[in-house]
């Protein structure tokens, strides 16, 4: 990693002043920093990265660098299922995927030949010949699976997770209001949305269902397999 670092550096400096990009020196300490770290980041992670070397540099001007950067194929730019823009190092000749955790936000890299072939021939059996792809698997990861309880509201759950109906809380109410929709202890079902306000959307038996917030609260449901 070393080498390609240096190799960064000098293709960095000609490809900088041979397009005759301004403040190349305080430019370059934006690359120092970039280089500094293997993790996906944001602007102000960068900032404070540059403040903790010594540099003060304005987010905007660093912002700038960074999309220059990813013109010239330094840097690669991902926008994830948050919104948040996040970069990271776009080293020639490599290619790597991405888990997202939906808990806790960490980003895995992997890389997979097996994966990467299977595209090229589904694509070529299509007629299409690839240019680019990226892969971005969303789920928990193996730390946040650890600290999750076995039981717990459905309102807690994250959308793809398959769960089970362990209990339901409440008086007999909410609990024949249930019933009266077809969901009861012991069904498996499929989280299909839960933005953290609203109404939760779920699948249960190839139905669709959607809750409100305090009914979901009601529902106990532990982990199962899809």
């Amino acid at each position: 990693m070393k080498q390609i670092h240096i190799q960064e550096k000098r293709q960095f400096k000609k490809l900088f002043k041979q397009e005759d990009i301004d403040n190349f020196e305080d430019r370059f300490k934006v690359l120092e920093a970039f280089l500094q770290t293997e993790k996906h980041f944001t602007v102000d992670e960068l900032v404070q990265r540059l403040e903790a070397n010594g540099w003060k540099l304005d987010p905007e001007f660093v912002k700038e660098t960074l999309q220059l950067m990813c013109r010239f194929g330094f840097a690669h730019k991902s926008r994830f299922d948050n919104g948040v823009i996040l970069y990271e190092h776009r080293h020639l000749g490599q290619h790597h995927d991405h888990m997202i955790c939906t808990k806790c936000r960490k980003i895995l890299e992997f890389e997979e030949e097996q994966i990467e072939q299977l595209q090229i021939k589904i694509a070529a059996a299509h007629g299409f010949h690839v240019l680019q792809h990226k892969l971005e698997i969303y789920g928990i990861c193996n730390d946040c699976l650890k600290e999750r309880i076995q039981l717990m509201p459905l309102i807690m759950a994250k959308a793809g997770e398959c769960l089970l109906i362990r209990e339901i809380h409440g008086g007999a109410g909410a609990k024949m209001r249930l019933l009266t929709m077809g969901l009861r202890r012991g069904d498996r079902i499929e989280v299909i949305t839960n933005n953290g306000t609203g109404q939760l959307a779920i699948a249960a038996d190839l139905k669709r269902y959607v809750l409100g917030r305090g009914l979901a609260e009601k529902i106990m449901v532990e982990q199962d397999k899809c």
